[in-house]
């Protein structure tokens, strides 16, 4: 992703020159349009006409002369945004995913007009200061102006050439350090998110669990501390479920760790790990040929955890954050696992695998339980596309969010509805348990076609112990996600801002230490 750069200016509306203006327009009690007093004649012109009305989302493109307003505007082009009754909103999340989606609103206006530069007049509405707006408006727009473009080879001439915004201009008389921190933040997330969209969007040849190491390395030059462990030691490890996913493959397994640790303080411990699946053909349990092209997403959670730890090596939170990625592909080699093997995890748990198309929970579960022995974190996240049974549970729309702890568990909801990716929690129990029981190994990797995005987070719950943990299954939010204006086709970068959100929260709330019962699940 191209660099955009969002600065702050204190130009009145009539003073800005460029391509694009943006302006937004909200609804008052009687639905009657509201915004900035010059623009008001003109809204009024619109009303008769019922082209505009200031609905949220709605939107209109004008051109000069912009009858009624003569020669109030110096702009090429005015882009009305409506955000409806958005004063009345009182919930934060949703007046947050407002301005992202009007954000993403002027992305597609851009490239629709190919506008490299564009001036945007903060609202400032009381109930969403402009500190406020405007790092959701940049982050809408800095998601929205993304695209792959790695692998073409057209001449700049030709249509899509066009190669995104390159500067946003934030109209307001509010320059304040509030709202140039916001920016930053904005900026941070969303690079965060497109990074993790890149590496989905890559082939499976090229992104390959060394791509994973190598991306890791590269960030030690900013801070962090990288160890990878290339197969023998994985071996050597007892590390099973990862050895054994592998066996089909000729591309060697890693398991890629990433470390930040606070400098001169002691601080509690924050473990992310997330699946690496780089190219998922399901094994002797092959998949059918219709999407498996698709199969390459299956490294999403992979991409989250690992460019979440670029914004914690910028930020530096006061909170030791360690990053571990399982790395392989899952193919139907000569050597592969088949059904009916058994597997030994880390730690010593067997397995007995009745599908081999049900790998990841295979590589996840012995991260689980390599990382826990090895940091002790005061909790855990694992995130993977780990079930299609989670799709089939909650669609496009949320993604599945299992716990042994309520306290982690609201900590994650209240997360993703501040940014705009939201979480439906799923039960957990004995009785979800019962349904991956083995009569020849500790357990077995499926449970049947019933509850079995729940039965998948069992297995790993089985490596965590009493630490606090957390399981999100984003199998139907990492592609092909709710269609958002700052949302592109294919992968989302899904879970990626969650993350970040609940980590620069770190600090406003308590949280149960490692082993306390406070905030615990109890089993059903």
């Amino acid at each position: 992703m191209k660099s955009t750069k969002v600065t702050v200016s204190k130009k009145q509306i009539h003073q800005y020159p460029g391509e694009l203006l943006v302006a937004f327009i909200v609804q008052n009690e009687e639905g009657t349009p509201a915004g900035a007093g010059l623009l008001q004649p003109l809204l009024e012109s619109l009303q008769q006409y019922k082209e505009f009305t200031g609905k949220a989302e709605e939107h209109i493109l004008l051109y000069p002369p912009f009858v009624p307003l003569a020669d109030g505007l110096s702009c090429r082009r005015l882009l009305l945004i409506g955000l409806g009754k958005i004063q009345a909103v009182a919930d934060a999340g949703e007046r947050n995913e407002a301005f992202r989606v009007a954000g993403g609103i002027i992305a597609a206006q851009c490239k629709t007009h190919k506008i490299e530069e564009a001036g945007v007049v903060l609202p400032g509405l009381a109930a969403a200061p402009d500190a406020e707006s405007a790092e959701f408006l940049a982050e809408g727009i800095l998601l929205g102006d993304y695209r792959f473009v790695k692998y073409k080879t057209r001449k700049k001439d030709e249509e899509d050439a066009y190669l995104g915004i390159k500067k946003i201009e934030l109209l307001t008389d509010k320059n304040t350090v509030a709202l140039r921190a916001g920016i930053a933040r904005a900026e941070s997330s969303a690079l965060a998110a497109c990074a993790a969209r890149n590496m989905a969007n890559e082939p499976a040849n090229g992104w390959t669990p060394a791509h994973f190491a190598e991306y890791a390395e590269n960030l030690v030059a900013r801070g962090l501390k990288c160890t990878v462990l290339e197969k023998p030691e994985l071996a050597e490890f007892g590390m099973g479920g990862i050895i054994a996913v592998n066996q089909g493959s000729e591309t060697p397994p890693k398991l890629v760790i990433l470390e930040y640790e606070p400098p001169g303080k002691s601080a509690e411990t924050v473990l992310l790990v997330g699946k690496g699946l780089t190219f998922d053909s399901g094994g002797i349990s092959l998949k059918p040929a219709q999407g498996m092209m698709d199969m390459k997403y299956d490294m999403c959670g992979g991409a989250a955890v690992i460019t979440v730890m670029e914004v914690i090596a910028r930020e530096k939170p006061d909170i030791r954050v360690v990053a571990m990625v399982p790395a392989t592909d899952n193919m139907a080699g000569g050597g592969a696992l088949k059904p009916g093997d058994v597997i030994t995890h880390y730690g010593g748990l067997t397995a007995e695998i009745e599908n081999t198309d049900a790998e990841g929970r295979l590589i996840v579960a012995d991260a689980l339980a390599y990382g826990i022995e090895k940091y002790q974190p005061d909790c855990v996240i694992d995130v993977a596309t780990l079930t299609g049974a989670v799709v089939v549970a909650l669609g496009h729309h949320y993604a599945g969010l299992l716990s042994n702890n309520d306290v982690l568990a609201e900590r994650i909801l209240a997360a993703g509805k501040y940014c705009g990716e939201p979480y439906w929690r799923l039960p957990m129990g004995e009785v979800y348990r019962k349904q991956i029981k083995s009569t020849i190994a500790d357990m077995k990797n499926t449970g049947g076609k019933h509850g079995g995005a729940i039965t998948a987070a069992e297995y790993l719950h089985q490596f965590t112990g009493k630490v606090p943990w957390a399981h999100l299954d984003i199998a139907g939010t990492a592609w092909d996600f709710t269609e958002k204006s700052y949302i592109p086709k294919g992968p989302s970068g899904f879970g990626v801002r969650t993350l970040i959100t609940m980590l620069r929260q770190w600090e406003k709330g308590g949280f149960p230490r490692r082993n306390s019962e406070a905030g615990e699940k109890k089993s059903n």
